[in-house]
């Protein structure tokens, strides 16, 4: 099978397993354990690898690293402790399940919440946030690049709006960010940012909050209680292999960054291209440049893509966030760029990787337009909308 789901999860690196592989076996110590020597190795790990996470992000503070089981619960913590009847929570309709339910949850203890538009290409307007923010509002919660469509917000910009008013939080979820493109904490001014180890060629059930200098540890309540682990705000044994494979994870794709993401762009415009040249009636989601190197997203119409992803067996791909696969809904991500039912029942996710081909594209290319003429050639709704191209 080729492997084209790397925005679901990526295949662990060879260097990273081999960084993980003495604490699973010989340094197998509990970190709090560090009275004795085998604890003691297994704690100074887990500060070596808070210290490079947190200087490669950008953060001159190793303990503005919290570690979490990946960024569904980090997005949970930071959310959860805004749920006051009087705050004022502001996020935008394209975020992940992990925000979004997270959200509904909120709203039905009473916490006030806005949800802001996007635009065609899922952009959050700076002017609509500037609007929408009230002297209730405690945090704004946008995600750095989305999962579904690859578009790369403007994080600055919205950040510096959101911090001209005095007491207001900005998160950023950066699962599909961080180890992909440029991302300093620091420089883009962010108070919470929540990402994992699985998406960058790590572990998986691992991952991190970045909490800021804004935020006074002293004010959030812990999400998991017992023992004191992680500053107190995150009880249980800390998953030592897991959090040294971290580290090694994002230190090899911050190396690495510039030239991959430079061949994974050109592999992915280089595919778009081809296949919008071949097939008709096809449209790319998300913005066409200011997007994430490895992200493909395309709609053709008149296909369904459950159906059209049966006809490529060889291939690993997605309708949509790996999180939201339970359900047969249509994309809301693609709903929200003010496509129809019908579009976003027809969209496809491409996501490269490292060991992504040329050749394998080629392949898929040629299979795409094959299976969409098949699917096509008995397909009402694609007869229909031929008809209507005839007569306007």
């Amino acid at each position: 099978m080729i492997y084209l789901d790397h925005s679901a999860t990526t295949p662990i690196h060879n260097d990273v397993l081999e960084a993980m592989q003495p604490y699973l076996t010989k340094y197998f110590a509990n970190a709090a354990s560090s009275h004795h020597q085998l604890g003691l190795e297994s704690k100074v790990a887990v500060d070596q690898a808070r210290n490079k996470i947190a200087d490669l992000i950008g953060s001159d503070d190793p303990e503005s690293i919290l570690f979490t089981s990946g960024t569904t619960e980090s997005n949970n913590f930071v959310l959860k402790n805004f749920n006051g009847k009087t705050d004022h929570i502001i996020t935008q309709k394209t975020e992940h399940a992990s925000v979004l339910d997270t959200i509904k949850y909120l709203k039905t203890i009473g916490v006030n919440v806005t949800c802001l538009d996007v635009d065609e290409f899922g952009f959050v307007n700076p002017i609509d946030l500037k609007n929408a923010l009230t002297p209730q509002t405690k945090l704004v919660s946008i995600m750095y690049a989305n999962n579904e469509i690859g578009t790369i917000q403007n994080i600055r910009e919205l950040s510096k709006v959101a911090h001209q008013q005095k007491g207001i939080c900005f998160h950023t979820d950066a699962a599909q960010a961080v180890g992909k493109i440029p991302v300093n904490i620091l420089a883009d001014d962010i108070d919470f940012m929540s990402f994992s180890a699985h998406k960058i060629y790590g572990p998986k059930g691992i991952g991190a909050l970045y909490i800021g200098k804004r935020v006074r540890k002293s004010s959030l309540v812990p999400l998991i209680h017992g023992g004191g682990h992680e500053f107190g705000l995150r009880s249980g044994t800390l998953n030592v292999a897991g959090i040294v494979g971290f580290a090694k994870a994002l230190q090899i794709c911050e190396e690495s960054k510039n030239l991959e993401g430079k061949r994974q762009s050109e592999m992915r415009d280089g595919f778009i291209k081809d296949i919008t040249n071949s097939v008709k009636h096809v449209s790319l989601n998300g913005h066409p440049e200011r997007r994430l190197p490895n992200n493909i997203n395309l709609s053709f119409d008149g296909v369904d893509s459950g159906e059209l992803m049966s006809h490529l067996p060889e291939y690993a791909l997605s309708s949509g966030s790996a999180c939201s696969s339970a359900t047969t809904e249509p994309s809301y991500v693609i709903k929200a760029l003010g496509k129809t039912n019908s579009q976003a029942k027809s969209s496809i996710r491409i996501s490269l990787g490292y060991s992504t081909q040329k050749s394998e594209l080629k392949k898929i290319s040629t299979d795409l337009e094959k299976a969409i003429g098949k699917l096509r050639e008995n397909s009402l709704e694609y007869e229909m909308l031929l008809k209507r191209h005839k007569t306007t």
